[in-house]
């Protein structure tokens, strides 16, 4: 999702900075590729070492990109689509195929007010390979919602989240965890039987990215307003408060669940967060406006994509260097990671339809 609207409107303003996107989408084609572009670690006190080639393919996707989550029961991309304010009439829930990137299906949710034909519209996306389903935010509906992934079927609309932000799944305890930063609101949903679970409000928060270790089923998520992460445990009635950067709007995890990687968006740079000792152990600066973040569990590299500055930087958070600047423009939005290959979703509203792009990032050879 794009950035929120806070009291705070200095971490929120809308990036004024643009860099224009690497990859041109040739007429008419659906996949263009970069070939090789080449990358140097950027050391925190200068200097560089080490190349790293990395291959970025684009594709022109659909007109209001936000979101996207990776099913690997199905091997394929679930990406959300939202045009305008309300009363939103455009909105579809796509199936991408992530080596083409191409659309294979695409459905629209249901219609909520006839008169004006507008729909729940779908923002935040997670997958439920384990029920077969997809979880999605309706922000402006105040909702969660639940689809087959087999048909596209709109299953059951959960409300009551208020301004709906994001969503992630723990399949291993059957729990679905979406923010509610209307509220400042932490909520679980039965990934079986749809029904909630538990709701944590923390006064005066603006909860907005979420991620959740399933070793312990702990979630974390980044309080926008206050500079921290909020971590709710399913076991524990009240949450625990952890220090981060400045304005932490997306999260992501270590694959041991140990560490916290937070996109700070007024900084403009990536916290590494030790969970147990509740500190920031680095600060990487990556970009203007960095709005999502992901690691890659096989690799250990860490990606943000950076809404203001047009790029999405590949990070190694043990050493604290940046790894590459990729230019994946003009507003990348949110960024998944599935196997060592990224994928960012890029609010680009590129030609007269407006249409947004996805970009792949994969690593050519091993380090």
């Amino acid at each position: 999702m794009s950035a929120l609207k806070s009291p705070q409107s200095r971490r929120l303003s809308r990036p004024l900075v643009r860099r224009a996107t690497a990859l041109a989408v040739a007429a008419g084609s659906v996949l263009a590729v970069s070939g090789t572009a080449v990358a140097h670690d950027r050391h925190p006190h200068g200097g560089t070492a080490h190349q790293a080639p990395y291959r970025v393919d684009t594709a022109q996707l659909a007109t209001g990109l936000y979101q996207s989550a990776y099913s690997g029961r199905h091997h394929v991309l679930w990406a959300t689509t939202a045009v305008g304010r309300p009363p939103v009439t455009q909105s579809r829930l796509l199936k991408v195929d992530p080596k083409s990137l191409k659309v294979k299906a695409a459905y629209t949710p249901p219609v909520t007010d006839q008169a004006t034909g507008a729909v729940e519209a779908v923002y935040g996306v997670a997958v439920d390979d384990e029920h077969d389903t997809v979880w999605t935010t309706n922000t402006r509906n105040n909702s969660v919602a639940v689809y087959s992934q087999r048909t596209g079927k709109h299953l059951a609309t959960l409300p009551s989240v208020a301004h709906a932000r994001e969503i992630v799944v723990d399949k291993r305890h059957d729990l679905a965890w979406a923010s509610g930063f209307g509220d400042g609101s932490v909520v679980a949903f039965d990934t079986r039987t749809f029904k909630e679970k538990k709701r944590v409000k923390v006064e005066g928060a603006g909860t907005a990215g979420l991620a959740v270790d399933t070793h312990t089923g702990t979630a974390y998520a980044t309080d926008l307003t206050n500079d921290r992460i909020i971590a709710v445990s399913p076991y524990k009635t009240e949450p625990r408060f952890i220090p981060t950067g400045d304005a932490p709007i997306g999260i992501d995890l270590s694959a041991d669940g140990r560490t916290a990687y937070t996109a700070n968006q007024a900084a403009g740079t990536l916290s590494v967060v030790d969970l147990r000792k509740g500190t920031v152990t680095r600060t990487v600066t990556t970009g203007a406006g960095a709005i999502s973040v992901a690691a890659d569990h096989r690799s250990g590299r860490v990606f943000v994509a950076n809404r203001g500055s047009g790029t999405t930087t590949v990070v190694d958070p043990k050493k604290g260097t940046v790894l590459a600047d990729l230019a994946t423009g003009p507003n990348p939005n949110h960024v998944t990671v599935r196997r060592g290959t990224a994928y960012v979703v890029d609010k680009s509203a590129a030609g007269a339809d407006r249409v947004d792009s996805m970009h792949r990032i994969s690593l050519t050879r091993s380090r």
